[in-house]
């Protein structure tokens, strides 16, 4: 799935993209990785999945 992230708002939230990808805005900065955290937290309450479940396989420092 490709994901990309916005970072350091207000609110979060999520929508999916006309090419299929899901962007996700989460409240956290991306400083000691609580970005990809927050990021693995909101997908496993959209999927109703476990956050062990779900990981980054790729950008882990980049917003895609």
């Amino acid at each position: 799935m490709s994901v990309a992230v916005k970072t350091g708002l207000k609110t979060e939230g999520y929508e999916i993209l006309n090419d299929g990808t899901m962007e996700v805005s989460i409240k956290e900065r991306p400083v000691e990785n609580n970005a990809n955290k927050a990021v693995i937290r909101k997908i496993s309450e959209i999927y109703d999945k476990p956050k062990n479940k779900i990981a980054i396989k790729t950008g882990l420092k980049s917003k895609k």
